[in-house]
């Protein structure tokens, strides 16, 4: 079991702060499609376009091989797909290539890469030490695959044709908010005219969407380092924790709240093979009380692998610290997946009578 002092200093070093890259224009030339433009390649020019090799590099769009053959790198047109070549298009007849082998319990990736995906493949983590050098080693891989789980995969689906839902899954209403749909809307309407009569410059409106791809990206990225590597070390050292913080091994204690854990408390209790499963996390709200919060089965958005004791259930105040018998009860939520005690002493104690009802 890790130290104190130990997950101090590594506390410490969890803390990242985005870098803000220079404004060095590479002499490269980026090569991507002409006409109606999509987030896949308005995304993969602005990952390139992070990384110090074509750092703010001009973009050149054409369908015409021979303008797009001589030029350092081309995406999401040409027909050709060869990293060595630099070259990175999803179009082709016999094209099969995905992100990896699947998320874990998954039957694979349900999706082919795009163009966004292809670049971020190759260039990714280019891009994610560009703004964060201090990541490397597994730090900087959980960090690469937690944002293309959150973000490019969806890009990749959405290009390629992967459906939400299986066929026989109606959906109750269409989500136009994400990123695609935002992109999509900036192509020019069939009918758009300024006010001179002349239709909008497709090209000026790429570079609008592939800002707005790089604001979504960075948006993401900011979150996974600044709060998710964060929280998740705090979780495993919570879980390293367990036996000191209650002898069952059942309960585990977090500094405070508001930090994502349920994710990552599955994690480490396959990593570190915990067993007996943790039951209950206690942690401090907003306003300061002590919250005993209820553990759910892993894939189950309301099953609990223990409630707290049904008695206690949508009781308030002195009327819980009756029925508990335990000092600052507060409240215990109706359903039995969450209660509050003004000292952490009494959170404590609910989550122990609530394992000794099993």
């Amino acid at each position: 079991i890790l130290s104190s002092a130990l997950f101090q200093s590594k506390s410490t070093k969890m803390q990242y702060k985005r870098a803000k890259l220079d404004e060095t224009i590479s002499e490269k030339v980026i090569g991507t499609h002409s006409g109606t433009f999509q987030a896949d390649e308005a995304m993969g020019v602005w990952l390139l376009r992070s990384t110090p090799e074509y750092r703010n590099a001009k973009v050149v769009r054409s369908r015409d091989l021979k303008v797009l053959d001589p030029l350092d790198i081309v995406i999401d047109v040409g027909g050709v797909y060869d990293h060595s070549k630099k070259r990175y298009d999803h179009h082709q007849r016999d094209y099969d290539e995905r992100f990896d082998s699947g998320k874990e319990g998954s039957e694979g990736r349900c999706t082919k890469l795009s163009a966004s995906g292809l670049v971020y493949r190759h260039y990714g983590k280019d891009v994610i030490q560009a703004y964060y050098p201090g990541l490397e080693g597994e730090t900087l891989d959980f960090v690469y695959n937690a944002v293309y789980d959150t973000l490019l995969e969806a890009l990749d689906a959405i290009d390629t044709g992967v459906e939400m839902a299986p066929k026989d899954v109606q959906l109750v209403y269409k989500d136009t908010t994400g990123l695609s749909s935002r992109v999509a809307r900036l192509n020019p309407r069939w009918n758009e005219v300024d006010a001179n009569g002349k239709q909008p410059d497709l090209d000026e409106r790429f570079e609008v969407a592939s800002k707005i791809c790089g604001e979504d990206f960075l948006s993401v990225l900011t979150k996974v380092v600044e709060s998710d590597l964060p929280a998740r070390s705090i979780v495993e050292q919570a879980v390293l924790d367990r036996m000191q913080t209650d002898p069952s091994g059942e309960i585990i204690k977090f500094p405070s709240g508001g930090l994502p854990w349920k994710h990552y408390l599955y994690e480490f209790e396959k990593k570190h093979s915990v067993d007996p499963l943790v039951k209950f996390v206690l942690y401090t709200d907003h306003s300061g009380m002590w919250r005993v919060q209820a553990v759910t089965v892993e894939g189950k958005a309301f099953e609990n692998r223990l409630g707290l004791p049904e008695e206690w259930r949508g009781v308030r105040d002195a009327d819980l610290e009756a029925v508990t018998k335990i000092p600052g009860s507060r409240f215990v939520h109706a359903a039995g997946f969450i209660g509050g005690n003004d000292t952490e002493e009494g959170a404590m104690e609910m989550a122990r009578v609530a394992l000794s009802r099993k």
